[in-house]
């Protein structure tokens, strides 16, 4: 299994709104070729921290996602407004070890 982590922070007072679009996102990923688990998660010591956790049946799957239309459209849902603490958007690709 193949996990990408996203983790971006929100630098203006647009949190809850953020929140409220991933729960109320179009699910373009869930029926992508390769695709097993979303999982949205913010720490409680860092409300405005978001984190998105994809497990990949491999790292081919994700990447073919990645560079996919259907990838660039699931951003569309981004409220408008949003700005990001500078450099705190990043990417890191996990191997799934073990439950």
């Amino acid at each position: 299994m193949f996990i990408a982590l996203s983790t971006f922070t929100i630098a203006n007072d647009m949190a809850p709104a953020v929140k409220e679009a991933f729960m109320n996102r179009p699910g373009l990923v869930n029926n992508a070729p390769g695709f097993v688990r979303l999982q949205v998660i913010s720490p409680t010591d860092n409300p405005q921290e978001i984190w998105l956790i994809t497990q990949w049946v491999d790292e081919e799957s994700y990447k073919t996602w990645h560079h996919s239309h259907l990838y660039h459209e699931s951003h569309e849902g981004i409220p408008k407004g949003l700005k990001l603490v500078p450099r705190s958007a990043k990417v890191r690709f996990f191997e799934h070890i073990c439950e």
